[in-house]
């Protein structure tokens, strides 16, 4: 490129729009550790106690929650900077999008979630995602979904991870649009959403020149959701789901996607899908590549 452009080398990447970035031999980490400084030190709470997960299990909000109003501006400038650190904090994500609900009339319960999982952020403050070199660039996810979580219009949430092996590069938890009447069409849902991420992700891996030579192995913890992905018959189980959702099934017919049963308790991403205790989510939090730096 220095042929065709004036330019300078500076060597390997090291800082970029708050993202640092440590090379090794065989591995590469991010972080954001300066970035959680500053938001730390904005919002007052260098000094809090550190908590070990960054929203409690048991906790459910919602839009009417009773409870003195917080300044909006002021919170929704939290979920805003929260939202910038899950660039290379995915373990903060649902939580942070279960935050982003609020925008509109946040409460003090919202506002005091939100101080938890800065308070999380400063026991884990050199924590980044590591990745590791691998023999093969062979793409796979997890997908998962919890059936009707939302208190205020009981919709389910959607979760879905990739990885090629190492370290996770997409990551998303995402309410659903309608809501599920079962368990199964809420896994079909999201099922449908990792398969659209899924297409887009193997053509910008084309691009790159890392082609995908084999179908992508999306890992589902219900097996009447993979059936239902499979069985191309509508029945009494799936003729009120909407046509969008059945997207699913051309991947699968066209070699694009392969759905695979997995275990409950090594489905990686229901940490997308609801606050986790704390075993299942260290657990987790160490399958996407999340550690200390």
């Amino acid at each position: 490129m220095k042929n065709e452009f004036e330019m300078s080398d500076m060597g390997l990447i090291h800082y970029f729009l708050g993202i640092e970035v440590n090379q090794n031999e065989g591995e590469i980490v991010i972080s954001q550790q300066k970035y959680a400084h500053d938001l730390l030190k904005k919002f007052r709470m260098e000094n809090a106690s550190p908590c070990n997960t960054p929203m409690d299990a048991n906790l459910k909000l919602c839009k009417d929650d009773i409870g003195e109003a917080v300044d909006p501006s002021l919170y929704r400038s939290l979920v805003g900077s929260l939202m910038y650190l899950t660039a290379t904090r995915p373990d903060i994500l649902f939580a942070v999008s279960m935050l982003s609900r609020f925008m509109t009339n946040p409460k003090r319960s919202h506002w005091e979630a939100g101080k938890r999982v800065l308070r999380y952020i400063l026991g884990t403050i050199n924590f980044g995602i590591y990745y590791k070199k691998v023999s093969e660039s062979v793409m796979f996810g997890f997908c998962d979904s919890d059936w009707g979580g939302n208190v205020d219009d009981h919709k389910s949430t959607s979760g879905y991870v990739f990885s090629m092996g190492s370290g996770v590069f997409s990551w998303t938890s995402k309410k659903q649009s309608v809501v599920a009447l079962s368990t199964t069409e809420a896994e079909y849902i999201s099922l449908a959403a990792a398969g659209c991420q899924t297409l887009w992700l193997r053509w910008m891996l084309k691009e790159l020149k890392c082609i995908q030579k084999c179908e992508t192995v999306l890992f589902c913890d219900n097996g009447s959701a993979i059936a239902l992905s499979k069985n191309p018959v509508f029945h009494g189980r799936s003729k009120h789901i909407r046509i969008k959702y059945h997207f699913i099934r051309d991947l699968v017919k066209d070699g694009e996607v392969i759905v695979k049963y997995c275990k409950t308790q090594d489905q990686v991403a229901d940490i997308f899908t609801k606050a986790l205790k704390f075993d299942l989510f260290v657990k987790f939090r160490g399958k996407l590549g999340v550690a200390q730096v």
